[in-house]
């Protein structure tokens, strides 16, 4: 697939550590603001990009340039997106895939009507590791409590208490602990469980934006607690429990570098599949499969998993009280 990257922040800085390595992807060209120029070009020369745009509409009328991936502030996905269908090509978005369910729901509406394939980029979704998680979930036994924790305190959190607020502290670019962080482990419950039946949302709210949180899923059966935190940290230990056994994750829900595995009356079986590869590696050996074979099924399994973890998002945010600008449009 013919590949444009817009965004040059840390995120698609990593992308392009591999990407070069993955068969079926070439990287055609890179996009970002004005004040990103210095980057760009030091980013093309060092991988090897044919040409830079600091315009990423400029990128998007590239007939050489098939698929975009979005790898921008959470607020701005969304507008992006709409503009990259109206160029008729596919898209691989960073998440959250957008600010609101609403915004979500009419991406995929024009997707289909355009016949354009879009994708969230998720990691835990792919990754190995997490994939066989969910395999060996059966030897658990009935499920009652699962407990995921992504809480890593943020390099930029001494400047929003200061004043200085970065988008990822920001209500004005879809920012907050649950978005950037909580999202991980929501959507991987979501991904082995399905919707639950409830969703209840506990911030901590500094400046109108929640710095931690804990979100309650409900299950009926069983409970799934997911914490999320920009503003204090805790080592990674996130646990499956079930009546027959438990799986441990030694790892963020982000990362998922191993897990062991304890069914009652057994020794732990520790597990590490991810080899060496970037935790972003394998969705985007999976996305170049999806997106050369028209793999809609796929597409369709992965959509229903980005608007269900869209809603929960959305329930948990309002209902907490946190409100984006994206939320009064109509």
């Amino acid at each position: 697939m013919k590949l444009g990257i817009i965004g040059a922040g840390k995120i698609a800085q990593e992308v392009l550590t591999f990407i070069n390595e993955i068969e079926g992807i070439d990287l055609v060209a890179i996009a970002a603001t004005p004040r990103s120029e210095d980057k760009l070009k030091n980013l093309s020369e060092k991988y090897g990009i044919d040409k830079y745009y600091t315009d990423y509409e400029e990128l998007l009328v590239n007939p050489d340039v098939k698929v975009v991936y979005v790898a921008l502030p959470n607020n701005l996905h969304y507008e992006v997106m709409d503009k990259a269908l109206d160029s008729g090509k596919d898209i691989i978005c960073e998440k959250p895939f957008t600010a609101n369910v609403n915004q979500a729901l009419r991406i995929f509406k024009k997707a289909e009507a355009k016949g354009r394939i879009v994708l969230e980029a998720v990691s835990n979704r792919f990754i190995p590791n997490a994939i066989r998680v969910k395999e060996e979930i059966g030897k658990l036994g009935k499920i009652k409590i699962v407990s995921f924790n992504y809480s890593q305190y943020s390099s930029r959190y001494d400047r929003f208490k200061a004043g200085d607020i970065a988008p990822v502290f920001s209500l004005e670019n879809a920012g907050g602990a649950l978005m950037d962080l909580n999202i991980y482990n929501i959507d991987y419950a979501i991904s082995l469980f399905g919707r639950p039946k409830d969703v209840r949302y506990f911030p901590n709210i500094e400046k109108s934006i929640d710095t931690s949180g804990v979100c309650v899923l409900d299950y009926e059966d069983f409970k799934v607690v997911c914490i999320g935190a920009k503003d204090s940290a805790a080592g990674f230990l996130n646990s499956i429990q079930g009546e027959a056994g438990t799986i441990e994750i030694l790892d963020s829900p982000g990362n998922f570098g191993s897990y062991r595995i304890k069914e009652t009356g057994k020794d732990y079986e520790n597990h590490n599949e991810n080899g060496d590869k970037s935790r972003l590696y394998h969705e985007f050996v999976e996305f170049e499969k999806i997106i050369r074979t028209r793999n809609m099924e796929k597409v369709e399994e992965l959509k229903e998993i980005t608007l269900t973890t869209a809603e929960i998002l959305n329930q948990a945010r309002i209902e907490a009280g946190i409100f984006f600008p994206a939320d009064r449009e109509n």
